[in-house]
């Protein structure tokens, strides 16, 4: 899959991402990169970045990521828990996050996300996620395209 053709799946229907602004901007074989905007969008009342932001950012990453990784005729990847650790402010600019694959099994994948300040590349937030891989159900009805199958 190219990341245009993420773009594209991912632009099919309204996200908690286009809310906050979150953009793709890099695919390769081993990561899946994003920014995000830190403004009014992804503030906490003191003008710093929320870390509900953050974790909405990771989460998208991970997620995505975990998505290109399985058969989406037969997979889908959920979440079964995510943390984060964070560990400086950001008041304005955009924030990056690199999703790299930690572990890529038959029923479980473990994605690590660090978010960095775009403008000075200083660690933001760390975060990990873990994802199910679960089996879709057979037929015409059997949740939604991903992906590699559009």
């Amino acid at each position: 899959m190219t990341l245009e053709e993420v773009k594209d799946w991912l632009g099919r229907r309204p996200t908690l991402a286009d809310a906050l602004g979150i953009e793709l901007t890099a695919l390769t074989a081993d990561y899946l990169e994003g920014r995000m905007p830190v403004d009014g969008r992804t503030h906490q009342p003191m003008g710093l970045l929320h870390g509900g932001a953050s974790v909405a950012l990771a989460e998208t990453l991970g997620s995505v990521a975990a998505s290109l990784k399985v058969d989406p005729t037969k997979q889908a990847c959920v979440g079964l828990e995510i943390n984060a650790n964070h560990l400086r402010g950001v008041r304005e600019g955009y924030v990056v996050g690199r999703a790299t694959a930690l572990h890529v099994g038959r029923s479980t994948q473990v994605w690590e996300i660090k978010i960095r300040e775009e403008a000075t590349d200083k660690l933001v937030c760390i975060s990990r996620i873990t994802m199910a891989v679960i089996d879709l159900p057979a037929g015409p009805a059997a949740g939604q395209p991903h992906p590699a199958a559009a």
